[in-house]
C-alpha cells in the first residue's frame, strides 16, 4: 500500500495520519527533450536540479560529477523576499539607476505656475 507517518501537535494533540504511495511515473507521457537541468539562482548563487524541457545553451556539473543544461534565473525561492523574509533591491536591467535619474531631473526643472 504505502509508507505510513503520524505527526501529532503537541498543543492539542491532534494526531494525523498520512499514507504515502511512491510510484514510479508513467511511461512514455513525457516530450522526447524532457531532461534534467540545472536552474542557478544569481542573486543568492543558489543552484537546483529539476527536470525541464527549455532549451539551454550552457552546462556545468552537479554535485554528482554529471554534467548537466544550466539556466540562470534573476529570482527563484532563495532569493525571493517572500521565501527569505528579507527585501533585497535586485537589479540587473539598471531601472532604478533610471528611474533615480529621472526623478533627480524632475526635481531639478522649475515648475510652470
Amino acid at each position: 500500500m504505502g509508507d505510513v507517518f503520524e505527526l501529532q501537535y503537541p498543543t492539542t494533540g491532534t494526531v494525523l495520519t498520512y499514507v504515502v504511495c511512491f510510484c514510479d511515473m508513467k511511461k512514455d507521457i513525457h516530450p522526447a527533450d524532457y531532461r534534467e537541468v540545472i536552474f542557478e539562482d544569481v542573486t543568492s548563487g543558489k543552484r537546483f536540479l529539476i527536470g525541464s524541457t527549455i532549451a539551454t545553451e550552457k552546462t556545468d556539473k552537479w554535485e554528482d560529477g554529471k554534467e548537466y543544461p544550466v539556466l540562470q534565473v534573476e529570482i527563484s525561492s532563495a532569493s525571493h523576499p517572500f521565501y527569505t523574509g528579507t527585501a533585497k533591491t535586485i537589479d540587473t536591467a539598471g531601472r532604478v539607476d533610471k528611474f533615480k535619474k529621472r526623478a533627480a531631473a524632475a526635481k531639478a526643472k522649475p515648475s510652470k505656475k
